[in-house]
């Protein structure tokens, strides 16, 4: 017996289908960059790792689940009439944030793995945003270069602000070849933090201000990142705009030795020199389902540690030496055996020497390589 069906209703639905091809077809074309970025929920103040895709008026974010994105976005931010701050240092232990507010005054804080990235994608994003007016385009990759400190500037009035207790700059413990140094901000924390509190409108403003405290004595380098820098003559190369080299005020430079409890791994592992970091897809050893985590690579000694972006505590939540093992590419034909889900593209495994098989899931096939030869020659 042959069902009732509405008239026309397959060519309707066939209609649907392909305007929702072509509208993603559309959108894949304007593409002017995509990644992970760690987004805040609006309702429930928590964070997550959604996979961003950025348009020329809007910004798309999708879910994650089993290692594949979503066909649809979980929800999109339109551009038109947003505004965009950079650094934003509204959360104390998130320095790597943007912040986003829409013209109907709706607030999105988007947390990047590294301050490159993060500047990089302020720009795409502020590109995208002005790119209706060309002019101010061009003047926003002028001021990026740009070099004009503020007149009659008061060293003395920077300091007091950063010394301030709830708006200074924030000083934590930082580990550096094994010591740990309290009381203490990194490079890129003052240089986001004099941009922010508009002590300077350009990084490399704010990278030669914090080179003149420094000449005036007011901080200091610590460890030997950022101690070593100070050799060179030109006072722009002595402060270093980079989230490893550590710095305190001149009168506090005390150096202290972390205890053992205070780290849930070894401080040796910790005391590399950071080689490569980046959001990667990895597979659970017992439940074997996929979490996006952000992966460091250390070199002398080399490790590669993973984290949990949605937390705030800065501590891999695993990792393992790099001695001994094997990494290799997976075949993206197919499910390689080993990995539970369909989970497709961009995979590469590391086998250590202990016999643990770690599956891990690249972005792309350019990002697989990079991440392949970088660890390589560390095993």
């Amino acid at each position: 017996m042959q069902r009732d069906r509405l008239p026309g209703l397959g060519h309707f639905v066939a209609g649907a289908r392909l305007s929702c091809l072509l509208a993603t077809m559309q959108e894949a074309a304007g593409v002017l960059k995509e990644g992970f970025l760690v987004k805040r929920g609006h309702i429930v103040r928590n964070w997550k790792v959604r996979w961003f895709v950025l348009l020329q008026d809007k910004l798309l974010y999708y879910k994650i689940e089993g290692g594949k994105k979503e066909p649809s976005p979980k929800g999109r931010i339109l551009l038109d009439g947003c505004t965009i701050t950079c650094p934003c240092l509204e959360y104390e232990n998130r320095p790597l944030l943007i912040k986003l507010k829409t013209k109907t005054n709706t607030d999105y804080f988007l947390e990047c793995c590294s301050r490159e990235e993060r500047d990089s994608w302020a720009l795409d994003i502020t590109g995208a945003i002005h790119a209706g007016h060309p002019v101010q385009v061009q003047e926003l990759h002028r001021m990026k270069n740009s070099f004009k400190l503020l007149e009659n500037i008061s060293l003395h009035h920077i300091v007091e602000r950063m010394c301030d207790s709830s708006t200074g700059i924030k000083l934590t413990r930082n580990l550096e070849q094994g010591n740990r140094y309290k009381e203490t901000f990194t490079g890129s924390a003052l240089v986001d933090w004099l941009i922010s509190n508009s002590f300077a409108v350009s990084r490399f403003e704010a990278v030669t201000l914090a080179s003149m405290l420094m000449e005036e004595n007011f901080i200091k380098p610590v460890g030997a990142r950022s101690t070593e820098a100070t050799r060179y003559s030109d006072l722009s190369e002595q402060f270093l705009d980079d989230s490893t080299a550590l710095y305190m005020f001149a009168e506090s430079s005390k150096k202290q030795i972390s205890s053992k409890e205070e780290l849930q791994f070894n401080i040796s592992e910790l005391r590399g020199t950071i080689v490569k970091q980046g959001f990667l897809v990895k597979q659970g050893h017992k439940r074997k389902n996929w979490k996006v985590r952000r992966f460091v690579l250390r070199a002398d000694p080399a490790f590669l540690h993973y984290y949990d972006p949605t937390k705030e505590e800065n501590r891999p939540v695993g990792g393992f030496s790099l001695r001994g093992c094997l990494v290799s590419a997976l075949e993206d034909n197919g499910v390689p055996a080993g990995v539970k889900g369909n989970v497709q593209g961009n995979l590469f495994k590391i086998i250590t020497k202990n016999d643990i098989h770690y599956y891990i899931q690249a972005s792309s096939k350019a990002e697989r390589a990079q991440w392949i030869e970088a660890i390589k020659p560390l095993t």
